[in-house]
């Protein structure tokens, strides 16, 4: 599957390209704003701008650094280039950045340090700690997932179709809200934090009730709204949305630590599935 994110990001949905790009087209949806309210790694939104499905893509994620690297790309990415090819990537590099991360204020410093533990990290996941270990006497050395020339050709490929492309860095629901309703003809893609072990994957992540508010805004104010969203499967998430909106099982083969296959859901609305996409289906991310 070809890649269109610099970004490694757990739990992100790119595999689902073929998947949606066939209800776009089976639902006369490629006129319309796509939009991500957690865009993370946005892998799916510039799949389907690539290969010019939609017209326009709208991302947001309520976590400042994530933000700040996709303002980065859009912004300056031939300083971030410049950046990437002058920085060793080794512990030593590691351990300045790490600590950067956490105390920098400037937007393309923060944008940069994103993506080098991003790709650095086991998994990329930002709180897991350095491919290889610090010691680096691990089977894969930090710099195994970190191919600076596809990175910089993939971060000016994104630039080139900046006027394509917008970023916010709100709240969710505050997005939707606030941005995303005063639009015509949007078609939006959520993919909110796992349920379970959202903790343990991102930065950002939802507790109990705020899933609930999430899933009382969605079903209250975007009835009238084409959307998909997807969960991991859980009794909580069921509750929420049984028997209010029309869903189908997706089987995933999810490879962030131990490699296991377990059922996600997707729930839509004002969409047509086609048959030949009903059903489970067996994914790799």
């Amino acid at each position: 599957m070809r890649v269109y994110s610099p970004l490694r990001y757990p739990g992100g949905k790119g595999f689902l390209y073929h998947f949606v790009a066939e209800i776009i087209d089976f639902n006369l949806l490629n006129k319309y704003y796509y939009v991500e309210p957690y865009a993370g790694g946005a892998g799916l939104a510039l799949a389907l701008l690539f290969n010019k499905k939609i017209e326009k893509i709208i991302l947001n994620d309520i976590d400042p650094a994530i933000y700040a690297l996709w303002f980065s790309i859009l912004n300056y990415p031939e300083e971030l280039s410049k950046i990437i090819e002058e920085t060793p990537i080794t512990i030593e590099s590691y351990r300045k950045i790490q600590k950067k991360f956490k105390e920098t204020t400037n937007i393309l410093e923060l944008g940069f340090a994103t993506l080098f533990l991003n790709r650095t990290n086991r998994s990329g996941i930002l709180k897991a700690g350095p491919i290889g270990g610090y010691s680096q006497t691990g089977k894969y050395k930090i710099d195994c997932r970190f191919n600076k020339k596809r990175i910089i050709s993939l971060i000016r490929h994104i630039a080139g179709m900046r006027d394509k492309i917008e970023i916010y860095n709100l709240d969710a629901v505050d997005f939707l809200d606030k941005v995303i309703k005063k639009k015509e003809k949007i078609f939006i893609f959520l993919d909110p934090p796992y349920y379970q072990k959202g903790s343990e994957l991102y930065t950002n992540f939802y507790k109990n009730k705020d899933h609930a508010y999430l899933a009382n805004f969605v079903l209250t104010n975007m009835a009238d709204i084409p959307w998909l969203m997807t969960y991991d499967l859980t009794n909580e998430i069921m509750e929420f949305y049984y028997e209010k909106i029309p869903y189908i099982f997706i089987d995933v083969v999810y490879t962030a630590g131990a490699v296991k296959r377990k059922q996600e859901i997707m729930f839509y609305n004002k969409i047509i599935v086609p048959s030949q996409t009903e059903g489970t289906k067996n994914v790799v991310f």
